[in-house]
């Protein structure tokens, strides 16, 4: 898997994966202009939207309603050092399930991978390179 992430200016990014692209932003009291989502928020929706698939392919499986399944993430934001926590997530199923259909669901979300990416630290590296813009 890779992104590759591009600064427009100001506090706005472009980020790309494959054909895709998306805008990343800060609100205006931030020095952004409000065009996207934030770098938290984009978390909160990758997080989001994995819980929601893993939560769907469930209930496609057991032939139960999908559409209209939601997800709602909310974190709070903790310090020393800065970080998010207190990650909620409330998943709102379109259909009544039973017991045994909950608890699929359940177990089908903890295979969320941002979830298990979460809880599990990841090794992080970094590298650095300066490329010199040749002048005409």
């Amino acid at each position: 898997m890779k992104v590759s992430v591009e600064h427009l200016g100001g506090a706005q990014f472009e980020i790309t994966a494959r054909q895709h692209r998306i805008a990343c932003d800060q609100p205006r009291e931030n020095d952004g202009f409000d065009e996207g989502m934030t770098l938290p928020e984009l978390l909160l929706a990758s997080l989001g939207s994995c819980v929601g698939f893993y939560a769907a392919q469930y209930l496609k499986k057991h032939e139960l309603a999908t559409e209209g399944t939601k997800v709602l993430v909310t974190a709070e934001k903790a310090k020393n050092p800065p970080r998010m926590d207190d990650f909620q997530v409330e998943v709102e199923i379109p259909t009544a399930l039973n017991d045994e259909q909950r608890a699929g669901v359940e177990e089908a979300i903890r295979h969320c991978l941002i979830h298990n990416t979460l809880l599990h630290a990841p090794r992080i590296s970094f590298a650095m390179k300066s490329v010199a813009l040749q002048s005409a």
